[in-house]
């Protein structure tokens, strides 16, 4: 077995796909009409692997957790092999850092936010 997706709340497709394929790189690999206003919409990152589902919040409680799915605590780990090129160029597309790129003993590391706050690290692992 394996992990393949992981379902992100968003409040609309349209703004989430430009976000994650047009500021943050990702890969549109499905976006499929599933009737009653739901699609099946899959990112993926530039370099492969498991894939976002963006699912539409419908719901109070849904549409409350857009932005917050773990409570302010980094999300999605996204591994890079290059991260100064990841960085410039996801910054320049207008990605927002929340502070400036560390390096650790484990590699080097920034946060960012997506458009609705969901924190993210971006990260190249010492080799």
């Amino acid at each position: 077995m394996q992990l393949t997706l992981t379902a992100l709340l968003v409040r609309d497709y349209d703004e989430a796909i430009a976000f994650y394929v047009g500021q943050a790189g990702f890969t549109l690999s499905s976006d499929t009409d599933q009737g009653g206003g739901k699609r099946w919409v899959v990112v993926t990152p530039p370099g492969g692997g498991p894939g976002l589902l963006l699912a539409r919040a419908s719901g109070p409680e849904q549409i409350a957790r857009v932005g917050d799915q773990t409570g302010g605590r980094v999300f999605l780990f996204l591994e890079t092999d290059d991260f100064a090129r990841d960085h410039a160029r996801m910054t320049a597309a207008g990605v927002r850092f929340l502070e400036a790129p560390r390096h650790e003993p484990y590699g080097v590391v920034a946060v960012f936010e997506d458009l609705y706050g969901n924190r993210f690290d971006l990260i190249e692992p010492r080799s």
